[in-house]
């Protein structure tokens, strides 16, 4: 697919002046008697920057994402973070590195037997370790009012005291990203945060997402199978294929019709 899509390759970068959050260079991954999945990605996003990622299924884009933060171990490559080492990090150093990255997933991953509020305090875990980051009613007033600040962020503040097992596929991704908020990140990766939602909710979800990163000075980098999201909620279009980046081009510049070959041979 990469020999058919190199017309495309087109690769135009933003302002050099602020360090990126994220530098990635020469980023392979393969697994045990598997095809080799990820071969020398390069890809670097500036503070502020929305990036999405898009691709065939099969190209490597959720192994990349969980690769930056050693979810999945690379096998070769430099990541740098916040301008930290991350192949070189120790394992408590690395977990407070995750704890500064907002990482929205597919799954919600609520705790459904508890409310709405309990699962967005769970958020203040990286920096609290004591009971009060567990449930609502053991949360001190400071760290209630911050949850409730974000539940009422993604317009969900009215419900609060809500089971999360009661709260529709996009309120839950709503509460996900409350949660996230309540984690004060640097930094926010997605993926695929709309992909089982309606076209309606996915689209608040994105366009809450990109809101929020440009208000907080964010770096975001989403994944994305629908064209119009990459292009409304993106800065830049970064396009895998064959485990390298094919594509990286302004959204403001993308032509729709090109990217549309981008995804012709899409596998289900």
């Amino acid at each position: 697919m990469l020999d058919r899509i190199s017309g495309l390759r087109t690769v135009e970068t933003g302002s050099t002046e602020a360090e990126p959050t994220l530098s990635v260079r020469r980023l392979s991954k393969s697994f045990t008697n598997g095809p080799c999945v990820l071969s020398g990605v390069d890809i670097a996003i500036r503070p502020g920057e929305s990036v999405a990622l898009i691709g065939a299924n099969g190209t490597g884009k959720s192994t990349f994402v969980r690769c930056l933060l050693r979810l999945i171990e690379p096998n070769d490559g430099d990541i740098r973070m916040f301008g930290l080492d991350v192949r070189a990090l120790t394992s408590r150093s690395l977990r407070h590195l995750r704890s500064r990255v907002g990482f929205v997933f597919q799954r919600h991953n609520l705790v459904l037997r508890l409310s709405a509020l309990s699962n967005v305090i769970h958020g203040a875990q990286a920096r609290m370790s004591s009971p009060g980051s567990w449930y609502q009613a053991l949360a001190p007033s400071r760290v209630r009012d911050e949850a409730m600040t974000c539940l009422e962020r993604v317009s969900l503040d009215g419900k609060a005291c809500a089971r999360a097992d009661s709260l529709s596929g996009g309120q839950s991704q709503r509460v996900a990203i409350a949660r996230m908020l309540m984690q004060r990140p640097e930094f926010v990766i997605a993926d695929e945060p709309d992909a089982s939602l309606d076209p309606r909710a996915g689209e608040e979800i994105m366009r809450l997402l990109h809101e929020t990163a440009r208000e907080r000075g964010l770096g975001l980098l989403f994944i994305s199978h629908d064209l119009e999201h990459a292009i409304r909620f993106s800065d830049r279009i970064v396009g895998l294929a064959a485990g390298q980046v094919a594509l990286d081009v302004r959204s403001n510049n993308a032509n729709p019709t090109e990217l549309r070959k981008f995804f012709a041979e899409e596998r289900p």
